[in-house]
């Protein structure tokens, strides 16, 4: 059962809420004229087409054709239910959402997502006193120091520890009267194969709490402290966690990531720990996954800049290797960072410490060269070797889309090993680039030109000069439309009797057709200049070309007729009854 939530206090939040305050917080935005504009956080580009109005309280994106109000974006950027995300706002804002309106069963029937955030809050808590307060945690915490770990970072991530055993979180939720089953779709415990009971599962491990943007606790993170496999534990996909969107460190380095514009992105936990702790605070660390094109779009919220720091080991290279081509799909000029080898991040600088670190990422270099270097210091520059490297290459080579960067690398990559570089630029040619992956393909703009261009012109004039409802009213207008979902967006334009600027966000959000709100989005963000003259040019316009249309429609009875046609004259004189009658109405209308 959905929880119940009073309409008013929808348009409480709606109305407290800034659209550019939320937005700016996961894209950045440029103020141009009325407007601001940025980065498109739902689909890959390079020019900003994602439009914000402040004054309407909406966004638009015209590359992809994305469009609502506030709500609608944290839906869409957040993966939330309409409820989730009033409640979100709700919560920003410090607007309470009474419950006595509910009855005793809503009451009870919180939704499952906050439910399973009480229950991560809960066990974080857990793992916290296990931690600091019990023997086996001290063994943990020894451990924590000896990597460097300091107090301070203990509490800014709140660290903790599953003690050894099979049932300690389990018998804990029980005692706590939570439900296995609840406990288990927060991935923490799990259902034995005989199915009678469940165990824990983290056990004698590290914890690294999980958080997203909004600082909500969604997932957990264990490592162990010997050489037990597998070293890293993670939480498994659940209503909360999702690793291919989720980056361990983000809920404290976005608003580094915007002073600085840049952000390093490292695989590990203590990585990003030991980066933290020597003030390198614009860093996350992807969560045992490679690098994906939900975690390049939330990060180009932050930064324009992202800068790799792997491990400069087999390993690390083939990581880079992999996120080649999220990368380019999303248009992002990443750098690497290239380490001395046996070091990985943590190990670097905690050894050499912040300002060493700072110049090896000045010389961090772009994706390419990065690689050319690696292929041949791994191949060497034998003619074995050289033959490796071009083989290692090209495929990296053709997914660059731009010809002339594309150009550019195969010359470097030529002169480089001494290869002719029509030889080089042959076996480029002849690879396939990468096929796109379901998440890093551009999204289909809406195709708002199956509706008729006039009808959706008039729905503009509806929803940005309010003034001339009576007289498309007045008229019947709407009963001339020839489209069905442009016709029912005017009648809820004409039902809307709110003439204020908020009006458009509001009539978003009571349609569920994600076609017709990204057109109202659409034709809505940028502002026409309207008046009565020019408004009721175009109706007289409209009025006259369905005229034409009648007069087209007995040309076609009539060449019906004249073929025998028996069935199509009757489809035709049909449409042509129903056209009489609608301008009937049009007269009587006329004539109050």
């Amino acid at each position: 059962m959905a929880i119940y939530i009073p309409e008013d206090k929808i348009s409480e939040i709606k109305n407290t809420a800034d659209i550019v305050d939320i937005v700016s917080e996961l894209v950045i935005l440029k103020k141009t004229g009325k407007n601001y504009v940025g980065l498109c956080p739902f689909h890959a580009e390079k020019t900003p087409s994602f439009t914000v109005s402040p004054e309407k309280q909406i966004f638009h994106c015209f590359g992809c054709g994305t469009g609502g109000n506030v709500f609608r974006f944290l839906m869409q950027q957040e993966g939330l239910s309409f409820p989730e995300a009033v409640r979100v706002l709700a919560r920003r804002y410090g607007i309470e959402i009474p419950t006595q309106k509910m009855s005793p069963e809503q009451r009870r029937r919180i939704s499952e997502k906050e439910s399973l955030l009480a229950i991560n809050q809960m066990a974080m808590d857990y793992f916290r006193r296990a931690l600091l307060h019990s023997a086996a945690g001290k063994i943990a915490m020894q451990y924590l120091n000896g990597r460097g770990i300091s107090k301070e970072s203990l509490d800014n991530f709140n660290l903790g520890y599953a003690p050894g055993g099979w049932d300690n979180l389990t018998n804990f939720f029980l005692k706590k009267k939570i439900t296995p089953a609840l406990a288990e779709k927060a991935g923490l415990i799990v259902s034995r194969k005989s199915k009678d009971g469940f165990y824990d599962r983290f056990r004698n491990r590290i914890i690294f709490p999980i958080y997203n943007v909004n600082m909500q606790l969604v997932g957990f993170g264990g490592r162990v402290m010997d050489d037990e496999l597998p070293k890293y534990l993670n939480s498994p996909e659940t209503p909360l966690y999702n690793k291919s969107r989720s980056l361990y460190g983000i809920q404290r380095a976005k608003q580094p990531c915007r002073q600085h514009d840049t952000v390093y992105i490292v695989e590990g936990y203590f990585d990003l720990l030991a980066l933290h702790q020597h003030g390198i605070e614009n860093t996350v660390a992807t969560l045992g996954t490679s690098l994906t094109p939900g975690h390049v779009r939330l990060l180009k919220g932050y930064a324009t800049k992202m800068v790799m720091v792997y491990d400069s080991d087999e390993a690390g290279i083939k990581a880079v290797l992999r996120s080649i081509g999220t990368f380019k799909r999303e248009e992002v000029d990443a750098r690497i960072i290239v380490l001395p080898q046996g070091y990985d991040p943590d190990s670097f600088i905690m050894k050499f410490g912040h300002e060493s670190f700072m110049k090896i990422a000045s010389k961090s270099k772009g994706i390419m060269p990065f690689l050319i270097d690696s292929a041949v210091n791994k191949h060497g520059l034998t003619n074995e070797g050289k033959i490796r490297i071009v083989q290692d290459l090209k495929e990296p080579l053709s997914t660059v889309s731009d010809k002339v960067e594309r150009s550019l690398y195969i010359k470097e990559l030529a002169e480089r090993v001494g290869v002719d570089e029509a030889a080089v630029q042959e076996e480029v040619r002849a690879t396939p680039a990468g096929k796109k992956d379901a998440l890093g393909g551009f999204h289909k703009q809406t195709e708002f030109k199956k509706w008729d261009r006039l009808e959706q012109q008039i729905i503009k004039m509806m929803l940005q000069y309010p003034q001339i409802l009576p007289e498309i009213s007045k008229q019947n207008i709407l009963d001339l439309f020839s489209d069905d979902s442009l016709r029912s967006i005017g009648k809820m334009v004409l039902a809307y009797k709110d003439d204020s600027q908020s009006r458009i966000s509001d009539i978003m959000s009571l349609i569920d057709d994600d076609d017709k709100r990204n057109l109202i989005s659409h034709i809505s963000i940028v502002e026409d200049s309207w008046d009565q003259k020019n408004c009721r040019n175009i109706l007289a316009r409209f009025v006259l070309s369905r005229r034409r249309n009648e007069k087209t429609l007995l040309d076609k009875i009539k060449a019906a007729d004249k073929a025998n046609d028996v069935e199509l004259v009757q489809k035709l004189l049909e449409e042509m009854q129903k056209r009489a009658e609608l301008s009937d109405k049009q007269k009587m209308a006329l004539q109050k």
